[in-house]
């Protein structure tokens, strides 16, 4: 009897240590490849970026350029981020955790904004993360553009 109790100890603690690192994986907090989905590089990877937490909101910074040199210029930017360098450049502010989950993307993040440095314009944004795959999408109106990016290991 002693080792039954012990055999299902350990089972259930199994199982809770592998829904808690299961969960985890759908955190949107990490470092991700960018891909890019228009233009000539349309398909390459573009871009690492760190996504952080601050105060209950989420921001993103470029960490590394794939296609361009480290040192490039927001040329297209407005305002303070003009002529700034793109790494290092935080692009995505204010997203929070809704708490809608999406069956085919996962975990809703919104309420944000996201600023393409490839043309300067900024945009409202939604993601979704499901494990390894972050869903970004950016609305002007109700158009909008969608991006997958893939965690960094």
């Amino acid at each position: 009897m002693k080792k039954v109790f012990v055999g299902v100890v350990i089972f259930m603690f199994a199982v809770l240590l592998f829904s808690v690192s299961v969960k985890a994986e759908n955190t949107i907090i990490g470092t991700w490849k960018t891909i890019s989905d228009e233009g000539a590089d349309k398909g390459k990877a573009k871009s690492h970026v760190e996504i952080f937490e601050k105060n209950g909101a989420y921001f993103a910074k470029v960490t590394k350029l794939l296609l361009k040199p480290q040192d490039t210029l927001c040329d297209k930017c407005e305002g303070d981020l003009k002529n700034k360098p793109v790494v290092g450049m935080i692009f995505l502010q204010d997203m929070k955790k809704t708490g809608s989950v999406d069956e085919e993307f996962g975990d809703e993040y919104a309420g944000g904004t996201i600023m393409d440095p490839d043309n300067g314009k900024t945009y409202k944004c939604k993601m979704w993360v499901k494990g390894d795959v972050l869903t970004s999408r950016g609305y002007i109106g109700f158009l909008y553009r969608t991006q997958q990016w893939f965690r960094v290991k």
